[in-house]
């Protein structure tokens, strides 16, 4: 039954973090991200930050979904964040104040900006938490807050400034959040937000975040410092119909009652609800256009007649490739192909596609047939007609072709040279 199922559930993948356990490296994805996953459908396929792996995410095929989660700061030259306009003092502070995200990881830039690529090319379902949200937006040409702290809120009034992390309690931190009417957020927390505020208190754990968000997005949420903690595509959001691209700064799976797994609002969990809900619509998406009819099941008689067809079809690949007819005898056979063409005419694209890749059509075959035995029939006159010209009549002729030869050859380069010159330079309309 197990086996069964692994077969049909459809597949979302992860990127592991790496990170440091007795004097050796060792992978990790976080296990409210996986229990969600599992939870609404859909089984969890990591990918494991090693070297190389960049190059082998097609082996990862099919993917249904991808979901990035947790790991270190994106490096900033893949956004331009080398003209944030911070000091090296300060840059160095902030390495100082974060070692443990500020410490780039190529590795795992390079494979989550590809993933995230492919699920835009592909409209595959994509959610992004905390680092996924930023990851997304750079993939979409978007930028970031090489630090909040130093970039943003300095800039704000006290009143508005917001600790987004706290080292010393990294589950139970809260701030609040202000969140956009008729968004997907605004539907899965309706019921917790009171009296119209549009408030919700939320856990996170970042120093960096959306600076300039990708011209795709819309904002779903903000933090009284102005950072949207929230975004999504709403060209490519449609959790029933496959669609789903979305980027969440915060932390809705760590927001739990202390002790406990239940959630802080019902809400919380809908993110991964209605990403599931995309990744088994994508899925089925994806086998229905892939799926194949069953063959007919033919009686004696129709596979006799199908089997002629067949061979008629092989008769004409054959007089492609070999340029010529080897035996004129099977022109009646390549004439039962034809007229199956001609009471067939409307043709699938399928079965077109299937014709061309035995080189050619019946159709053409048989008019190679006949052009060769004109051919024939001309080549036969022509010596006849010859065999009765003297030595220097013979000679003349030649003479004369040979000129008309060459004079076709210059005049056709000519015309070929003009209409290559007409397509570099085309003439000016006045």
């Amino acid at each position: 039954m197990a086996a069964e199922l692994s077969n049909i559930l459809p597949r979302v993948l992860i990127v592991s973090r790496r990170t440091v356990r007795k004097n050796k490296f060792v992978d990790f994805v976080g296990e409210y991200h996986l229990d969600l996953i599992v939870s609404y459908g859909a089984v969890p396929v990591i990918v494991p930050r090693v070297s190389g792996v960049h190059m082998l995410l097609d082996s990862f095929e099919p993917i249904h979904g991808v979901l990035l989660c947790e790991g270190e700061d994106i490096d900033p030259s893949l956004y331009e964040g080398e003209k944030t306009g911070l000091s090296p003092e300060e840059l160095e502070e902030i390495r100082s104040l974060h070692a443990s995200d500020t410490a780039i990881d190529k590795e795992k830039d390079t494979i989550e900006l590809g993933l995230a690529k492919l699920c835009l090319e592909r409209n595959i379902p994509y959610l992004g938490i905390c680092r996924g949200s930023q990851v997304l937006n750079v993939a979409c040409g978007g930028s970031l807050y090489m630090d909040i702290g130093k970039e943003l809120s300095n800039k704000v009034a006290e009143i508005d400034r917001v600790m987004h992390m706290n080292y010393d309690d990294y589950d139970g931190h809260r701030h609040i959040v202000k969140v956009v009417e008729n968004t997907p957020l605004h539907h899965w927390f309706n019921e917790s937000l009171e009296d119209g505020k549009m408030e919700l208190w939320v856990n996170s754990y970042h120093h960096q975040g959306v600076k300039r968000l990708a011209q795709r997005f819309v904002p779903m949420a903000f933090a009284p410092d102005g950072l949207i903690e929230g975004f999504y595509d709403p060209d490519a959001y449609n959790p029933a119909e496959g669609k789903f691209i979305m980027g969440l700064q915060f932390h809705p799976e760590r927001m739990r009652k202390p002790n406990s797994d239940e959630f802080d609002y019902p809400g919380c969990p809908f993110a991964y609800q209605e990403f599931g809900k995309a990744v088994i619509a994508y899925q089925k998406k994806l086998i229905g256009s892939k799926s194949v009819p069953k063959p007919l099941q033919l009686n004696q008689e129709m596979e006799k007649k199908r089997k002629i067809i067949v061979r008629s079809f092989s008769i004409a690949r054959n007089i492609y490739n070999a340029g010529r007819d080897t035996n004129p005898s099977k022109q009646s056979e390549l004439e039962i192909g034809a007229q199956f063409l001609e009471s067939n005419t409307a043709l699938t694209l399928e079965q077109e596609g299937r014709l061309k890749q035995m080189g050619a059509t019946v159709r053409n075959a048989t008019s190679y047939f006949d052009r060769l035995k004109k051919n024939k029939q001309c080549e036969g006159l022509a010596r006849k007609l010859m065999g009765k010209m003297t030595v220097e009549q013979l000679s003349d002729f030649r003479s004369f072709y040979h000129m008309m030869s060459q004079i076709c050859t210059e005049v056709l380069e000519e015309k070929l040279q003009g209409l290559i010159v007409n397509e570099i330079t085309p003439p000016l309309v006045e």
